[in-house]
């Protein structure tokens, strides 16, 4: 079970990482345990481990408290969509474990606000689900961040240090069940990972970051891609209930 969120004094929830990252990796849900526990035991997970470990014992905030919140809410049984962000958000309280995510009431960051812009105008209302984007991923749609830990105040700081293979493999798992599923590659970091899906039998839709700093240039413009209702339309053409956006 995940463990509950604190409030500081500001009433700002405590989403720090308190506990050795083994402890998270204890709790994942068996469905991905066959991706997550071989990671784990390998040099490169006992390494990055170390490394988290390390920057915690000296003093660093590292986020976010649930690490692995996107696969606990969605099991890979379960995945219809992915979608792939870079590293988790890096201010106190923002970071949930779901790329892109935010907790319910917090201020919307920019490529969460484009992202919302887009599907209101893509599907007629907008979200019923405001920031807090755990009702996407409670329906098949896994929020996956490339890297899933970041110190505060510092974008990328925990890139390079193994996350990527781990998340690799956990794209690879479900590029390699026999059912389809719909990838969302949003800026050149998810499109790198776009060599791990069979795009023959997934569908794959591809735009800019939706980052105010690329989400209306070319040559994919996240502002107008209408991926939401385009990925509704096929999930109705494979026999599936579209996703409530």
């Amino acid at each position: 079970m995940t463990a509950a969120l604190f409030e500081d004094a500001e009433g700002v929830a405590d989403n720090r990482l308190r506990e050795p990252l083994d402890a998270s990796f204890e709790r994942v849900p068996a469905e991905w345990r066959a991706v997550t526990e071989p990671f784990h035991r390998s040099p490169a997970g006992r390494a990055l481990c170390a490394f988290v470990d390390e920057r915690v014992g000296a003093g660093a905030t590292v986020y976010p408290r649930t690490v692995f919140r996107a696969l606990e809410l969605t099991p890979l049984s379960r995945v219809r969509v992915v979608i792939l962000g870079q590293d988790p958000y890096h201010g106190a309280g923002q970071a949930q474990g779901l790329a892109f995510s935010v907790p319910a009431g917090f201020k919307l960051p920019p490529s969460l606000r484009n992202i919302l812009t887009e599907v209101a105008a893509d599907v007629g209302a907008p979200s019923m689900f405001g920031g807090d984007l755990s009702g996407w991923a409670r329906q098949g749609v896994l929020l996956l961040n490339a890297a899933l830990t970041v110190e505060d105040g510092a974008p990328q700081s925990h890139a390079g240090r193994g996350w990527e293979v781990l998340t690799d493999a956990l794209v690879a798992a479900v590029a390699a069940r026999a059912e389809p599923a719909a990838f969302l590659l949003w800026g050149a970091p998810a499109q790198k990972k776009g060599v791990l899906i069979d795009a023959a039998r997934h569908a794959v839709f591809a735009a800019n970051h939706p980052s105010p700093l690329s989400a209306r240039r070319p040559p994919q413009p996240f502002i107008g891609c209408r991926h939401f209702s385009q990925v509704n339309r096929w999930l109705v053409d494979q026999g599936h209930a579209p996703i409530d956006w």
